[in-house]
């Protein structure tokens, strides 16, 4: 295994590599099968967003990871209900101070065999690297992992914890971190 190229994906392009992404994120994540048709859906919406932004690493050809994110703003789904659980937990000041104007990243999966060689970190890097946006924000599962760790490696900090998307079973912790990400070595290579 070499070192991946990361290549942009603009919002013309996206419908284009939105099969593989689904593929990684199914391999990364394992969603049961039917929740697989509602989050190609989301991803389309996803990438009409303004501000879109999508990576993909490849090696050798293959698509091996991807990130994504865009700018949040009111109206969006994520970017209401978290906003509002923030501002319910954190008070109204916290809320505006991460949402005023936040790049919210939605997706961000590696296929499992490339995990743990740098390759999130440097997709994150570059999808935030440009951003013009004061935040990144973020949820993911609310448990000890190796993405919790690499958020928190780049400046990620807990907004809130043991949170629940309406009509969701998961425990998700909501991360937000100031723009530009921290350059850190990896502790993980």
């Amino acid at each position: 295994m070499g070192e991946a190229e990361l290549q942009r994906v603009g919002r013309e392009g996206f419908p284009g590599v939105l099969d593989s992404v689904l593929a990684i994120y199914s391999a990364a994540m394992r969603p049961p099968g039917e929740q697989l048709a509602g989050r190609q859906s989301i991803m389309r919406n996803h990438s009409g967003y303004p501000g879109f932004s999508c990576w993909i690493a490849l090696e050798d050809g293959a698509r091996v990871g991807f990130a994504y994110g865009f700018h949040g703003a009111p109206g969006q789904w994520w970017h209401d209900v978290v906003r509002r659980g923030l501002a319910e937990v954190g008070g109204e000041a916290a809320a505006r101070e991460w949402f005023a104007d936040p790049f919210e990243i939605a997706e961000i999966h590696v296929l499992p065999e490339y995990q743990g060689r740098g390759l999130g970190r440097r997709l994150l890097h570059r999808l935030t690297g440009d951003r013009t946006e004061r935040t990144a924000l973020l949820s993911t599962h609310d448990r000890l992992s190796a993405a919790r760790h690499l958020y928190r490696d780049l400046g990620f900090v807990d907004l809130l914890s043991d949170f629940e998307f309406p009509g969701g079973t998961e425990s998700y912790a909501i991360m937000g971190a100031r723009l530009p990400l921290a350059v850190q070595p990896s502790s993980r290579r």
